[in-house]
């Protein structure tokens, strides 16, 4: 069962990442052979799928890597300088795996996966300018709303900065175009509402169950290590996030989603718009918190009015019509307009999107 997580794992990254499929391919094998990585994964063996033991084993080998205490298997990754050799990965992870056996398990126990991708800022930036303009105009204001955004899920919060961030869509600015933190969403298409309008994000917050302190060196390493090895950009781009977040602190608060949401939802404000937020987060939470969560919300968005609306934002994976195949997409509803949108659709990562606006059912 647990070399099967890994393969799973290892199909949900070999297109972008041959460094951490080869290791996940590999380490499956030797599991299910009884090998060095069964001691490392020791008590893993019943783990459920939302915990990806696989994406849990490949972070604190890269943890170690980017420590620096590893330099014979340093490289093979990009983000230590490295340079992949795909055929004598394994052999020189297995020294690894020998030498911080102990080590290694007790991270992987008590570690939960955090890729908190700040690249998803890029369609959260577009669909919070939607669900901005869509509101005004069902309130019959010249004025956008200025937003309060929550968000389920943060892990260190990354993601609670899109005003703060320049755009660079086919060399035209957007956004925060003297922010440190630079993106190119690689965007197919654009909005179908004028994203050239700054947003004003009057309020922030976040929670999650483990959140991740990115003030502390130690917080920003654990963010770091579950970035692909073999990803460099994507590894400069969370630096650059890192940087903003230290220059603009939003702390994210220790709770479970329907409780902080509850607490959040149950102060509306009026002429401002309340967006929740989350990204990649649903199939890490439990059934009866999923019911919780769309209780708590069903009943705020009942209480919504057209000066004090409500919106959910989500960038999360769907099942598309192709067995078994998921697509992420980004979702939008909006009330009391009882608008229901998907703007459309992307990678995990959020980079590259296409803008593709049509009803969601």
């Amino acid at each position: 069962m647990l070399a099967e997580l890994f393969l799973d794992a290892s199909r949900a990254c070999q297109t972008h990442s041959p460094l951490t499929h080869t290791l996940l391919v590999s380490a499956a094998d030797d599991l299910a052979r009884g090998g060095i990585t069964a001691r490392v994964m020791a008590g893993a063996e019943c783990d459920r799928k939302g915990t990806v033991p696989g994406l849990r084993f490949a972070g604190a080998l890269h943890r170690l890597v980017l420590e620096g205490r590893v330099p014979t298997l340093a490289k093979h990754y990009p983000t230590a300088g490295g340079k992949p050799d795909l055929d004598t990965l394994w052999d020189d992870a297995l020294t690894v795996l020998h030498e911080h056996t102990d080590e290694l398990h007790n991270l992987i126990a008590t570690t939960v996966v955090q890729t908190n991708e700040p690249g998803r800022s890029a369609p959260l930036f577009g669909g919070l300018q939607t669900a901005t303009h869509l509101a005004a105009t069902e309130a019959g204001r010249r004025a956008t709303f200025p937003i309060r955004l929550l968000e389920v899920g943060a892990s260190g919060g990354l993601n609670l900065r899109p005003h703060r961030i320049a755009y660079d869509v086919d060399g035209e600015k957007f956004g925060d175009v003297g922010s440190p933190f630079t993106l190119d969403p690689q965007w197919t298409g654009r909005p179908s509402v004028d994203i050239s309008h700054n947003l004003r994000l009057v309020r922030r917050a976040g929670c999650d169950l483990n959140p991740v302190d990115v003030t502390r060196e130690s917080g920003r390493l654990h963010l770091a290590s579950f970035v692909w090895g073999d990803q460099p950009a994507r590894f400069a781009r969370l630096q650059e996030a890192l940087e903003l977040a230290q220059l603009d602190p939003v702390p994210v608060q220790r709770a479970t989603g329907p409780e902080w949401l509850a607490d959040q939802l149950a102060r509306p404000e009026r002429d401002v718009l309340t967006v929740v937020w989350h990204s990649v987060v649903w199939q890490y939470v439990s059934p009866a918190d999923r019911a919780m969560g769309r209780a708590i919300l069903a009943d705020a968005a009942a209480r919504a009015t057209r000066m004090a609306p409500l919106a959910l934002l989500v960038f999360e994976p769907r099942r598309t019509h192709t067995a078994g195949k998921y697509e992420f997409q980004l979702l939008l509803k909006l009330w009391p307009a009882g608008i229901s949108l998907r703007l459309g659709t992307g990678v995990g990562h959020g980079i590259p999107f296409t803008w593709d606006t049509q009803p969601w059912n």
